[in-house]
């Protein structure tokens, strides 16, 4: 790899163009050293939402890519659909149905580029137009956002055994944005089924024998639809998916007409993966389901929306879209102590008259 094959690959790696080796790159704006001010845009920011971890965790990414850069390895820009997902899936969220941060990296690609690469390995035959084809290692959600976008994607190609994806694989979730427990119990169930033994399992997913035993046995007890019905239900946890699968496998029957029956309502699929989790639950386990809030909403003169008052039990919440006025509802928040004190003072005169 020549001296300026591999500069154009580490430019790559912060969003700039990818050269042929010989060809003069473009005047770039170089990034700034340490203690120089940096601008940034504000829609980048906005974008991304940034937290001081993932701030951290992009970095450290940077530090092993340019590692990786410096041993040989090149950035290349490579057609979508030229690229297949694994051959074990490890996500349930259906971009951003479940995923709300989906929205947030396409929008980040759009306006900063992609800034981390993929990582492919060359898969048997090629496409329509003679060109190689490649296989996803890690890095599926950026391929979805560059699909989305109708742009090429940066990849790191290297050849990789069966065995060395999948333990990519799993360290990129363990990195990246961690699977829930339901999502690791698939993936564990769906490498079991191709034959990987339980130890590469459980290196893949970075668990003891006894995890692993406890995801494989969530993963054979609840019925895959079920599952795909409820999504990654990120807050439900190890336990309560063990309770659910010990409801399916000491039942009777009746648990999968119940099931059915749940899943498939229009008040189930509203509401978000946790809570499709918790009503499932709920109803397998005979439990009363907890109280949906009531909303009503407020409209203008105009017919705009002016407010939504949900009443959820004895609480009561306000909100406002983004299009009204902050200085009404400054004036409304200013107003509400002595309305109420008002109020009260209504209300006492009232009941002196009664007696």
């Amino acid at each position: 790899m020549t001296g300026r094959d591999r500069k154009n690959s580490i430019k790559a790696l912060f969003g700039g163009d990818i050269l042929p080796a010989g060809e003069a790159a473009p005047e770039t704006k170089s990034l700034p050293t340490a203690g120089e001010p940096g601008r940034t845009s504000s829609g980048a920011v906005k974008a991304m939402g940034l937290t001081l971890s993932s701030i951290t965790r992009e970095a450290e990414e940077a530090r092993a890519l340019r590692q990786a850069l410096e041993e040989g390895e090149r950035i290349v820009a490579l057609d979508t659909d030229r690229i297949e997902a694994s051959f074990v899936n490890d996500r349930l969220s259906d971009e951003e149905r479940d995923d709300p941060d989906f929205l947030a990296l396409v929008d980040s690609m759009r306006d900063s580029g992609q800034q981390v690469p993929i990582l492919v390995r060359p898969a048997a035959g090629t496409d329509g137009g003679g060109e190689a084809r490649y296989q996803v290692a890690y890095g599926h959600r950026r391929l979805k956002a560059a699909r989305r976008l109708g742009q090429k994607v940066k990849a790191i190609v290297r050849a990789l055994s069966d065995e060395e994806l999948v333990l990519a694989q799993g360290k990129e979730n363990a990195e990246r944005r961690n699977l829930t427990f339901i999502e690791r119990a698939l993936f564990a169930q769906a490498l079991v089924a191709r034959g990987f033994e339980r130890r590469l399992v459980g290196d893949a997913l970075a668990v003891q024998k006894s995890e692993l035993s406890r995801l494989l046995q969530v993963a054979d007890s609840v019925p895959i639809r079920f599952v795909r019905e409820i999504g990654p239900a990120p807050k439900a946890g190890r336990e309560r998916w063990m309770a659910l699968s010990a409801i399916f496998e000491n039942g009777n029957g009746a648990e999968i007409e119940k099931a059915t029956d749940e899943v498939t309502s229009e008040q189930f699929r509203r509401v978000s993966s946790d809570e499709r989790f918790q009503k499932l639950f709920d109803r397998l386990a005979h439990r009363a389901p907890k109280a949906v809030a009531a909303v009503e909403e407020i409209h203008r003169a105009d017919g705009g929306l002016l407010a939504k008052v949900e009443r959820k039990g004895k609480a009561v919440r306000i909100a406002f879209p983004p299009d009204v006025d902050p200085a009404f509802i400054a004036r409304l928040t200013a107003r509400l102590e002595d309305d109420y004190a008002a109020f009260l003072a209504a209300r006492k005169g009232e009941m002196a008259g009664k007696s």
